[in-house]
Parts: C-alpha cells; sequence; structure tokens
C-alpha cells in the first residue's frame, strides 16, 4: 500500500539530517496515519534512535523540556505554524503505568518494533521512511484503515489501564474518521470506563473539544453514552435521557441537543456556538413541570439554571474563561426569541446590550442549530428572517447628525456664536446637504458652510433645519425598508 505521500520540506530536512548522521528516522503515528488516508496532518512526528543528546547536537536551534526524550526541532525560517516545531523522539519502551496516566520509567531503545509496541491504536502505530518511501506496519494498522476500524495495538484492556485518556481517544477518532470502533476494544473500554476518572481535566477537555469540533459529535457523544465515559466527561447531559418535551419538539432533551449539535458541526461553526448548541436545554430536566392550563410540559427558567450548570460543567473541564464566559451567556439568553408580532427593537437593542455586539450573530446561529433540532423542517422560517432584520436594523448607525464631520461646539467656534436655537438648525440644514451628498461631509466644506448658514435669519434657518430633519427621516425609512426586503419581511 505504499505511495509517493508528499512531505513538506521542513520535516524531511529533519529525517536526512538523522540518517546523514548514521541515525535511522521515520515518520511515525497520526501523521502516517493521515498521509496514508489523504488527509493533511495536524502535526508532524518523527522517531528515531538517536538519543536526545544526539538529536540535540544535528539542529540549530532545538528545545528539550519533558521527560520522555521528546526534542523539539524549530525552523524560523517557515511561515506554517504547523511546522514551526517538528518532535523528534527516540524510540522508547515503556513500564507499568501505576496512575493509569503516565509510565513510571521510560527506556530509549534502538529498535523501531519497540516504540510501535506501545502504541495506542493499529491505525497510529505506523512509521514511514521518507527516504526509503517505504512504510513499516506490524499490526495490520493498513488493513484496520481499509476496513475503517479502530483497535488497539494488544490486549485493549492493557492499553486502557496504560493510559486511560485512551478510551476517550478512540471515540474521538471514530468520530473524526468516521470509523467504527473494534468490539472486543469497546468491550475493554466499557469494562474499564471508571479510570477516566484518574484523568486529569485539561487532558479530558482536549478530546472532549475534539470530539465536538469532529464532523460527527452526535455520534461520539452516543458512543459516550454507549460505553458509560459520558458521566466523566459532562454527567448532567445523562439527566436529559428519556425527558419527553411538548409538542413543539419531536424529540426528548437528550436527542433535541445531539441534534442541535450536530446542526452546528454540519454547518461548521467554531466551538463557542457547538458548546452552546449541545448544553442550551441542559436544565430542562429539573425545570420541567406539568402546565395544567397548557396541557404540556413547561421548562420555565431552564435558560437561567442552564447558563448556571453549563458554567459549572466547562469551569471543571478547565476550559478558557473567554470561552466559558461566552458559551454561558448564549445559553443564558438563547430563550430570547420570542413572537415577533410583539417583540419591540428597542427589547432586540436590550438583547444585543446583554450578549455584545460581537456575540449577536452567533446567538442567532444557536437558535437555527435550535430549531433544527426540534425535528422542524424548516430553519429559516419568517420568525427568523424577521429576527435577522431586528437585528441589522437595530445594530446598524443611525442616520443623525453624528455622522457630520463637524459639531455644535465647532459651529460656535467657528462662527464665534454662542449656543441657541440656529445651533441645532445649522446641524440639521448641514445634514441635508451631506444626505445630498456625501462627499461634501468633511470639516473644511461644513465649517466653511457653517460660516455662511449662521448670517441666516433664524426661519430661513428654521425651514432649512425642519428639511435636514425630514430627509433624516426618510433615509432611516429608506434603509430599513431595503433591510426588511433583503429578509422578505414587513
Amino acid at each position: 500500500m505504499n505511495k509517493n505521500f508528499s512531505v513538506p520540506k521542513e520535516v524531511s530536512r529533519v529525517t536526512e539530517a538523522l540518517e546523514k548522521a548514521g541515525f535511522e528516522a521515520f515518520l511515525v503515528g497520526g501523521c502516517v496515519r493521515d498521509l496514508i488516508l489523504s488527509r493533511e496532518p495536524k502535526d508532524w512526528d518523527v522517531t528515531t534512535n538517536a538519543v536526545p543528546d544526539e538529536i540535540i547536537s544535528l539542529f540549530q536551534k532545538t528545545f528539550y523540556e519533558n521527560d520522555f526524550g521528546t526534542v523539539g526541532v524549530v525552523d524560523e525560517e517557515t511561515e506554517n505554524e504547523t511546522l514551526r516545531v517538528i518532535e523528534v523522539t527516540p524510540y522508547r519502551i515503556e513500564s507499568d503505568y501505576t496512575d493509569n496516566r503516565h509510565p513510571d520509567k521510560v527506556t530509549f531503545s534502538q529498535k523501531l518494533e519497540d516504540d510501535l509496541q506501545r502504541r495506542d491504536f493499529t491505525i497510529n502505530a505506523l512509521a514511514y521512511s521518507v527516504s526509503k518511501n517505504t512504510i513499516t506496519d506490524l499490526y495490520d494498522g493498513q488493513a484496520d484503515m481499509k476496513n475503517k476500524v479502530i483497535r488497539t495495538v494488544g490486549e485493549p484492556a492493557h492499553r486502557f489501564t496504560e493510559d486511560g485518556l485512551r478510551m476517550l481517544r478512540a471515540v474521538r477518532l471514530s468520530a473524526e474518521l468516521s470509523f467504527e470502533i473494534d468490539p472486543e476494544t469497546e468491550k475493554a473500554i466499557l469494562e474499564n470506563s471508571n479510570l477516566l476518572k484518574n484523568i486529569s481535566a485539561e487532558r479530558v477537555r482536549d478530546e472532549f473539544t475534539r470530539i465536538i469540533m469532529s464532523p460527527e459529535p452526535m455520534r461520539a457523544l452516543l458512543t459516550l453514552k454507549k460505553l458509560n465515559l459520558l458521566r466523566f466527561v459532562a454527567s448532567e447531559l445523562e439527566e436529559s435521557i428519556g425527558v419527553e418535551q411538548n409538542k413543539a419538539h419531536a424529540y426528548d432533551v437528550w436527542e433535541h441537543l445531539l441534534r442541535s449539535v450536530q446542526c452546528s458541526a454540519d454547518k461548521n461553526y467554531p466551538l463557542e456556538i457547538r458548546l452552546s448548541a449541545l448544553f442550551h436545554d441542559v436544565s430542562k430536566p429539573e425545570s420541567r413541570r406539568w402546565g395544567k392550563e397548557q396541557n404540556t410540559w413547561t421548562f420555565y427558567g431552564h435558560e437561567v439554571l442552564g447558563a448556571r450548570t453549563t458554567k459549572k460543567i466547562l469551569t471543571n473541564l478547565k476550559y478558557p474563561t473567554k470561552v466559558i464566559e461566552k458559551v454561558v451567556k448564549m445559553v443564558r439568553w438563547h430563550m430570547f426569541f420570542s413572537d415577533t408580532e410583539q417583540i419591540t427593537l428597542s427589547a432586540v437593542r436590550r438583547m444585543i446590550v446583554n450578549v455584545g455586539r460581537e456575540n449577536i450573530w452567533d446567538l442567532m446561529n444557536v437558535r437555527i442549530c435550535d430549531r433544527v433540532g426540534t425535528g422542524r423542517p424548516k430553519e429559516d422560517p419568517y420568525r427568523l428572517r424577521k429576527y435577522h432584520a431586528m437585528i441589522e436594523e437595530a445594530l446598524r448607525d443611525p442616520v443623525s447628525v453624528g455622522m457630520l464631520k463637524i459639531d455644535g461646539k465647532k459651529i460656535m467656534e467657528v462662527t464665534e456664536t454662542q449656543p441657541g436655537p440656529k445651533i441645532g438648525f445649522i446641524l440639521h440644514a448641514l445634514l441635508e446637504e451631506v444626505l445630498e451628498d456625501p462627499a461634501k461631509n468633511t470639516s473644511e466644506y461644513l465649517e466653511n458652510r457653517s460660516k455662511e448658514l449662521i448670517l441666516l435669519d433664524e426661519n430661513a434657518l428654521r425651514a432649512l433645519g425642519e428639511q435636514g430633519k425630514q430627509s433624516k427621516e426618510e433615509a432611516d425609512e429608506e434603509e430599513i425598508r431595503k433591510i426588511r426586503s433583503e429578509h422578505h419581511v414587513k
């Protein structure tokens, strides 16, 4: 199955330097897997029989700050950030993992076979020689790729007791590659799921993020639940399973959340929107009450409770503060959208203040995912188009004298005039001229024109000012009409 792979020069320079010095050098792990699958590797790892001091001696700039022998070879000339650092690691033999996280001891080896046998999954236990264009595949990883199967190297339970995070990684790889997990591997995950509690929140978060950012987060979340791993990531989501909703929803809360986050992935939305889509109704189970008048379930206040629960989940997973704050805001305010016949422009403006101008369109995208997740066929009905139009109206800079390159204070200065009604009339008269010809909106023109207008009597200025106000209102109405027309709403 050997191919002529396209390996960046920044990587081949590293392997060539090692081989020129008499050492072996192979690309290893995920980058080899991705090359075979015709995917662009996100990082490049090299393995060699050279030890750290020997690796460091071959390159101009390196860093070595770990207990596992990995040397970072720095390329300061490349413009590609993913190729700035190439990690080079000696062949390794690892001892027992008594903490289910890290090997107690790492020993360097002279044999590639020793390094490959410690790898997690067969599809990652592949080595590629750039100079010879050959693949070393001791565990049938290429066959598993062809069959789209994720299987451990050796005994599954042994691999997972070494590092419990590998169980989460199996689910993540399944979601990223659309592969199935081998039945024996699945069985071992289910039997050892409790080992995930020994893993640091940061490592769990990183895998969970990649799951949510994968093309198939819904599938992955279902697998996490099936394999008893979800409780160690976000146990609160399990409370939503089987929780029936009102007639507006075709699914229970759990499936609604899954379909919402899947919609966010289908649209390639960023992480914050995906997390918001997943957690926006997380507190519906605890807020659910039977409404006798409505004769259906109600969930009053679930967005307030949900914001608190979401903050707790994301804080426990050690997400950055900025991510937490944004997701919590969108969960808190996702119920803003109400009857378009009742909603007012002032309410829209208040919402923009609540979530921030920078977040308002992301909130609308969460709403789209929420709607698709209900099982409704349309994601852009009249109501959503109306919201879009109203938000654009609220965000637009209104036509006003504030647009002018002059203000009342400057007019008084250049005309040597005291405060009075004439200043306001002049401002609106100037606005009328700028609306007619935007090129006139310069400090020089407006100052000179102000000197001319101040000579008019108050009645003449009032007439010009009223004409300016009318033009302003007409310009406002025309812009709003265009916005509403673009969204096909009234």
